[in-house]
């Protein structure tokens, strides 16, 4: 198959528990870009997180960030965004409240990162992309998940086993990468995905050839085309080399 577009989460995936990306990662994501792929990054992270990266791999490529619901040309360059209704997020907001002592919380704004320390007095009132909630315990977590489930209001997934993340309905990574396929002109057939989290099950399942890492969630094993190493194993660049060199 010929490959044109490789989407990298990053925690977990392309960066190792440094929050760092190893030397051999680097290495063959500039041998994939000299080779005539793109390289995107397909994150639940904000842009502002992304820009050292984007500049530290030299990507090209509009990018994908908050699970899908920001797709941007790159750094300062809007494509598109899909936020939040304001009814979900306080229906959220009452959760939390009435399981104060049991949940946490973070969320990112078109202003930024909120958390319980600068929450708007009228939450209404923000742009939210993105709504996490925060447990250590599974079945307090499971119980919130299905709560919110059951109405029908948002994309629910997550990043890691503790927490669940919240996008608008509809709103994936996968629906993110058919935006960058669009703008550059090529079919989810010719895209790699690889990552670790439910988070980025749509896009495993929807690309040409969807990879999970060794570390990643059972889950995502189970969707995916090909099992990589470990993110502390540098699988990002095992899997670049074996589609290279195959």
């Amino acid at each position: 198959m010929n490959y044109k577009l490789i989407a990298l989460d990053l925690d977990g995936t392309l960066l190792n528990k440094n929050k760092t990306i190893s030397a051999e990662n680097i290495k063959w994501i500039h041998a994939a870009g000299k080779a005539g792929m793109k390289i995107t990054l397909a994150t639940g992270r904000p842009i502002s997180d992304v820009t050292s990266i984007v500049e530290q791999l030299e990507i090209d490529c509009p990018l994908v960030i908050n699970n899908g619901s920001e797709v941007w040309h790159a750094p300062g360059d809007l494509h598109s965004r899909r936020e939040l209704s304001p009814h979900s997020v306080a229906k959220l907001f009452e959760l939390l409240e009435t399981n104060r002592e049991e949940l946490d919380f973070w969320a990112h704004t078109v202003g930024g990162r909120i958390n319980r320390t600068n929450v708007p007095a009228d939450v209404t009132t923000a742009q939210w992309l993105q709504f996490a909630i925060r447990s250590s315990d599974p079945e307090q977590l499971r119980t919130v998940r299905e709560r919110i489930a059951s109405w029908n209001m948002l994309e629910i997934s997550n990043s890691h086993v503790t927490n669940m993340e919240c996008n608008a309905p509809g709103v994936t990574k996968a629906s993110g990468l058919l935006e960058v396929c669009s703008i550059i002109g090529i079919e989810m057939s010719q895209v790699i995905a690889i990552g670790d989290s439910l988070n980025d099950i749509p896009m495993i399942r929807a690309a040409g050839l969807g990879v999970a890492m060794g570390n990643a969630q059972e889950p995502v094993k189970q969707a995916a085309d090909r099992i990589a190493p470990t993110n502390l194993e540098d699988g990002v660049a095992k899997v670049i080399e074996q589609v290279l060199l195959s």
